[in-house]
């Protein structure tokens, strides 16, 4: 059961992911289903969305400039509208996760995780074959906007599943090693010299 979380950050993406929220978790969900409509309905190029948008905002920006001196606005600030560094680092840092993840998963002497990873990212480029990028980003978007607050709901009956699932895969894996992994003729193992 969710019971809130340290950081105010993450506590509000508990909020919206959990609906605690409804507000602003219908109106994310709202603004990324038009975005999936326009490009995979309607067949939206990025880069005219991308054009049109740059043009209603210069349209804002020189009619609140133009109008701030007859209405007595204040004209508008580029810092307000300037995209912070913090975002791109954070960015930058993910892929960085990524990718230092893959490698640990790769240099580890953990063999089921490895053919873990590699099983599911293979399970990955197979239902990306079938889905384009913009349909798979919007159902993980879905699942990781619903998920959670059905699982708050339906905790018991999932956590039962998922330990019979737990188990049954174990068992699977169990039933593998022997059978397949264990077959597999390993030549000796050399030590590694370091200088």
């Amino acid at each position: 059961m969710y019971h809130g979380c340290g950081g105010h950050g993450v506590s509000l993406v508990a909020d919206i992911l959990l609906w605690k929220d409804k507000n602003l978790s219908a109106a994310i969900l709202v603004a990324f289903t038009i975005i999936w409509f326009l490009f995979e309905v309607v067949e939206y190029n990025f880069v005219t969305l991308l054009s049109h948008l740059s043009i209603i905002m210069m349209l804002i920006v020189f009619i609140w400039f133009n109008g701030a001196g007859i209405m007595n606005w204040n004209p508008p600030d580029i810092r307000d509208i300037k995209v912070p560094e913090s975002t791109f680092r954070w960015l930058f840092t993910k892929i960085n996760w990524l990718l230092l993840t893959l490698y640990e998963i790769s240099c580890w002497e953990d063999l089921a995780m490895f053919l873990l990873a590699i099983a599911f990212l293979w399970i990955l480029s197979v239902i990306g074959s079938y889905f384009s990028s913009l349909n798979l980003f919007y159902i993980g978007f879905l699942c990781m906007e619903t998920l959670p607050a059905l699982y708050e709901r339906y905790e018991k009956e999932v956590d039962h599943l998922a330990s019979h699932g737990n188990r049954d895969v174990k068992k699977l894996y169990k039933k593998f090693d022997s059978r397949v992994l264990n077959k597999i003729p390993r030549g000796p193992v050399k030590e590694k010299k370091f200088k």
